[in-house]
Order: C-alpha cells, then structure tokens, then sequence
C-alpha cells in the first residue's frame, strides 16, 4: 500500500501540467456552468484522475495503522516528491547530446519538448506540496475523530466525510499559493477553477465508496478477520 501510495502521488505531480477536457474525454455536452460571471467547463489537470486512488488509500491506511501511520506516510511521500523535483530538474538544466537531438524520429525539438512537459515553476510545486501536506493532516485529524465517535463502525461515513473537508482546503489551497502569489493570477479565477475541481473530487469521492468496501473485503480475506480486527483496534488506540 506505501509503495501504492507514493507512486500515485508522484505520478499525479508529473501528469499534472496536462489540462484536458472531462466532457469531451468521455463524450457528452459541455457542463456550461455559470460561477460569478464566467461560464466553465470541467477544464481540469489530469493529477485528479489518480487522486482518488490517494484518498482511498489514506482511509484505509488510516483504518489499520491510525493516523500516526498516515502521516509518516505523507512525511515520506513529500520527501519522495522533494527528490524527483531535484534530480528532474537537474536533468532539465543538463545539456542535452546532440546525437539525442538530431536523431529524434520527429518533426519537434525533443529537449525543448522534454523541458516543457516536465519543467514545472518553483509555486506550482510548493502549492502542490503544501496542499498536499495540509489536506493529509485534515483527512487523517478528521477520519479519526469520526472512527472514535463511530466506534469503528460506518466506514463510509468516516471515509467520506474526511475526504470531502480535506479536498475542499486542498483544491483551493494549491491554486491559491501556486497561482495568486506566485503567478498574480486573479483570485476570481483561482476560485472559480477551485471550485470545478472541488465539484469534481466530490463527486468522485462517492462514486468510490463501493471499491472502499471492496477493498476492505480482500484485506480482511488475505489478513483473516482476527488478525485484522487486531490491527483496527491498535490503530484505534493510538
């Protein structure tokens, strides 16, 4: 599941600068939704499609090693993405052979395409991480306040509702410092743009509460039911 997680984490930074069409992706009219006095459309970075998968697996990282687990688990994620942005960028500013360039099948400048898709601004990372960072310390605060109360019980809820507060900070919060400090772009359109992003991971988040269940079956399956039991009660305990 660790190995699972980061890898989801750090592909989702890297596929993240494509902008790409929900509705012309999956063949149906354009939202047209009024905000303010803009007319949007689900325009959104291609990170959201894997973030999902990171959401699950922070529950269910959170059910049976609590949140101290969580968190240990972000700490090593952001320190993974601190790396890749390094080296990456390292590649990016080394000069690239020119055996490499001239003998590229194609009619584009490879290094310069290399450096366009992977290249991305010092706030755009920092947003990225930051949000990041914050919305795990939410989800986790928040998914064990409600496993307490619950006492264990009412997975969805738990899920759910630690999901959708922490992806309400999260998709604002990374527009706001990658863009409107670090770009001077208009806070109209870091909300407007926070908000399709935010109508999107909502809906996501309870179009997947069956493959959470799905998922804890075959934990249970592989672990058996005592054993477990055995680590949801040592995760509550924490």
């Amino acid at each position: 599941m660790a190995c699972f997680f980061v890898t989801n984490a750090l592909l989702a930074e890297f596929i993240g600068i494509k902008i790409f069409s929900l509705e012309s992706s999956i063949g149906i009219p354009k939202a047209n939704l009024k905000i303010g006095d803009a007319l949007l459309n689900f325009d959104l970075t291609a990170g959201v499609i894997i973030w999902p998968l990171v959401f699950i697996l922070t529950d269910i990282i959170n059910d049976y090693f609590g949140k101290r687990g969580v968190m240990v688990l972000s700490y090593i994620t952001v320190f993974t993405l601190l790396l890749a942005f390094l080296f990456v960028n390292l590649i990016i500013h080394a000069e690239p052979s020119q055996v490499w360039v001239e003998n590229f099948k194609g009619n584009i400048n490879i290094n310069n395409a290399f450096n366009a898709v992977f290249s991305q601004g010092l706030w755009i990372i920092i947003g990225s991480i930051v949000a990041f960072l914050v919305g795990q310390l939410i989800d986790a605060f928040i998914f064990d306040k409600i496993k307490r109360s619950t006492k264990n019980k009412m997975i969805w809820l738990r899920a759910t509702a630690s999901t959708i507060v922490s992806q309400f900070v999260d998709s604002y919060l990374v527009l706001f410092i990658a863009f409107y400090i670090g770009n001077d772009f208009e806070l109209k359109w870091v909300l407007q743009i926070g908000t399709l992003n935010y109508i999107y991971k909502f809906l996501v988040c309870f179009a997947l509460i069956p493959l959470l269940y799905i998922i804890h079956f075959f934990i249970e399956k592989f672990l058996g039911k005592a054993k477990s039991e055995d680590l949801k009660k040592t995760a509550l305990n924490q």
